[in-house]
Parts: C-alpha cells; structure tokens; sequence
C-alpha cells in the first residue's frame, strides 16, 4: 500500500482549494476523502437571490494563485457566462453559481474520493504514518489508506440550541430551509429565531410570499438590532496577515473574549438585505397591515412542541426589559447557525493532538494541532485561534498556502507577510 503525502478528510470549500492548488504539485501526493456522494455547498440555502458576502476574487486559488486554471474567472468563460458576469458590474457571485464553480472544480481534480465516510483515524508508530480507514457509502466496503499527515476539513455541523435539542415535530433548522419551504408555507404561522445572514434571507423569501400563502410570519433574535455585517476597508484589514499574527499572540482568555464580540464581523446581515426587507416590509403595507413581527433583544428560554395542534410554543425572554412571555407558530425555523465538534473519528489518536484551556484545538500560527506540530493541519474551526480570518473565504487561499509550504518544507505559493496600513498592537519601545 502506498503512503501519501498527506490525506485531507473532508471538502469544503477550503480542503477543495488545497486540493487545486496542490494539483500542480508533482512534488505532493494527496488524497482528499468527502462522504458525501458530490460537492454541494450549503444546497439548503441556495436561494435565488442570495449572494455571497465576499468577492469573486475570494475564489478557491486566485489570492494564492491568480494564474491557476481553477479561478472562478476560467470558470466563467469555460461556461460562457464571462462577459454577462462582466456586463453585470456586482462582485459578487450569486450563491448557486458559487457551489456550480466548485462542483466545476471538483469535477477536474482526480485526488477527491466521494462517498467516502472516514470512520478512524489512527497512528502507527512503526512508521510514523496515519492509517485513515473509510467506508465507501455505495457499498459499505471499507478502504485503508496511509499519509504522514493530515489535514481536517470537515467543516461546522447545523448547531441545535440546547433549548430545542429534544423537541419534536417538523421544526427545521435553516440548513435544511429549501427541502422544507413548502410544508412550512402550507402552515397557518411561521417563526423563523436566529440573528444573522441565513435568518434574514429567510424571512425576506417567506415575507415575499406572505400574501399568496396567508400565513403569519415571525422574526425572533436575541440582538438588539439587525446588526450589518462590518465591511469598511480598514475593518477589513483585520483579514490580514498582520492581524492572525496579532491575535494569535494574545492570551488565551482575551481570544476567547474578542472571539465573543467579534461576531458581527462575520456574521452580520448583508446591508442591502436589511434595506430590502425594509422596503418589501414598506411595499407591502400600502394595502394594510401585514401579519408579521420583528423581535429584538429576544432570547429562546425554551420550546414544547404538541402533536395533536402541530404547534410549538416558545418561551421567550425580552432580555433588556427582563420579561418572560410566550409564542406560539406552527412552523419553526432555527437560523441558529454552525459549531464546530471534533470528529469522532480522531478519538483514536486525540493522544497527539492539543487542547487548549477550554478543551478546543490549541491551533498554533501554522494552523496544525498535534503534539509536533506539523502533521494535522485544521482548516476553518478555528475562530478562537486565529480569530475572523478562520471562516473567511478569502483567507482559506492564504491558509493554503501555510499548509502547503508546510507539507513541501518550502514556500511554494508566495505568502503576503503584511498588507495593513494600521497597527494591531502598542508599538515596540517608545512611538516617535
């Protein structure tokens, strides 16, 4: 059996930009195992609006590489859509054309094995290799393979609250909103609690069908506000080399205390969503009131579900006047976002791999988490490490390539070193 260079477990976005900027790579012998039977990215929220939040340059390759045949751009013209995109003057792809890019791509890379469910991960100290075993979903037939190292990819799973872990009926969590949408729209009300990007974009799709289906609608966030996403170009620069170096340096307890209030930084609402929902909201009150509520500053305390009505009851907490009440809908849906879990499948080796204070991965600045430091490398998942960078698109390109000069011993794909006009931290010294 062969021994490859390392095995990445999982494909999303990230693991599938590694594996196209690795491809070229005679020197790098790769596998990438996905259990899924093909790439789909997030298939439940493919709405025909939705964009991404991030621009077409924050492609799988092309700030690591702008001349790889795997860029959203060569995509576009081997599809005939180069000019429209063009013509049309928005940076930013449409989501669905987003996940058909990366279908795109995945479908020319030969190291990616689909339908290949990782079941464990163990070390063999003989040779000093990782023995990653899967099984084929098609078959059941089970497959060893060997890497001396490893790169995790398998992403942040739909996140349940605790409040809803045990609740029955057919409440649906935002991942799963598009195979849903139409029993939700055939119940008499619909409350949609959550506070970023997925939430509103569902209760905008729900709101603009309100009049056809004639259900009431609810929007329930914790949130003071509907809080936008934070895009200004010097808030940006905190996407930037300088600022992983920055904040990885700091103490633990700080990480974990910034990691908290920095979430508005990626998981704000798109602004120009918010002023679409205010003006549908407008439009649609020309002829009279509409059956919808928004609710801030509105926490889910807990929720019962009774069968034979169908209908959930919420217990609710209007958090800044401290009063409890309840609401009752048919429908639910849990824009409650992702989280990330460590995989079952490490148990075998969790020997080897570092936790930090509070028992997540201890991340170091190269993005690995075992005892060596250089032979499991962790894409996304890592927001306490190395802070908003970790889930943003634009930056897997730049973490790729870290990861890549880390399997070869050397600097492949240049790596910017620093790009911000602005200091993180206090200067060295005395400032002049």
């Amino acid at each position: 059996m062969s021994t490859h260079d390392f095995i990445a477990i999982g494909l999303g976005p990230y693991n599938l930009g590694l594996a196209c900027l690795t491809e070229p790579i005679g020197e790098l012998d790769g596998l990438f195992l996905e259990s899924k039977p093909d790439f789909d990215w997030h298939p439940g929220m493919l709405l025909d609006f939705a964009t991404l939040q991030t621009p077409f340059m924050a492609d799988l390759v092309t700030l690591a590489d702008p001349t790889s045949p795997y860029s959203f751009l060569n995509y576009l013209k081997e599809s005939g859509r180069l000019y429209p995109f063009y013509i049309r003057e928005i940076f930013y792809p449409v989501r669905a054309e987003y996940n058909a890019y990366c279908r795109w791509a995945a479908a020319k890379l030969r190291c990616v094995r689909f339908g290949h469910e990782v079941t464990s991960v163990e070390y063999d100290d003989a040779d000093g290799h990782y023995v990653v075993r899967a099984v084929v979903t098609g078959t059941g037939e089970t497959t060893e393979h060997r890497a001396r190292r490893l790169v995790l990819g398998t992403g942040t799973p739909p996140y349940i609250p605790e409040t809803c872990a045990d609740l029955g009926g057919d409440f649906i969590h935002n991942a799963d909103y598009l195979d849903g949408k139409a029993a939700l729209q055939a119940k008499d009300s619909i409350t949609v609690v959550g506070s970023g990007q997925s939430a509103a974009e569902i209760y905008h799709d729900l709101l603009a069908d309100i009049d056809t289906h004639g259900y009431r609608l609810n929007w329930v966030t914790r949130s003071p506000r509907f809080f936008p996403l934070e895009y200004t170009k010097l808030t940006l620069e905190m996407t930037s080399p300088e600022y992983v170096d920055y904040f990885h340096a700091l103490p633990e307890e700080t990480r974990y205390r910034l990691e908290d209030e920095q979430k508005g930084l990626f998981k704000g609402i798109d602004a120009d969503l918010i002023n679409e929902i205010f003006d549908l909201l407008y439009q649609k009150t020309v002829t009279g009131p509409v059956p919808t509520r928004l609710m801030t500053n509105t926490t889910l305390t807990g929720a019962a579900y009774d069968e034979p009505s169908g209908t959930y009851t919420l217990r609710l907490r209007h958090d800044e006047q401290g009063r409890d009440f309840t609401l009752t809908t048919q429908g639910l849906v849990l824009a409650t976002g992702y989280k990330y879990r460590i995989p079952s499948f490490l148990d075998p080796v969790r020997d080897r791999i570092r936790q930090d204070g509070r028992g997540r991965f201890d991340v170091a600045r190269n993005y690995s988490i075992d005892t060596t430091g250089h032979e499991i490398f962790l894409q996304n998942g890592a927001t306490h490490a190395h802070s908003v960078t970790s889930p943003d698109l634009g930056m897997g390109p730049y973490r790729n390539s870290w990861i890549i000069r880390e399997l070869l011993g050397r600097e492949h794909y240049p790596i910017e070193k620093a790009i911000a006009f602005q200091e993180f931290g206090a200067p060295e010294g005395i400032a002049s």
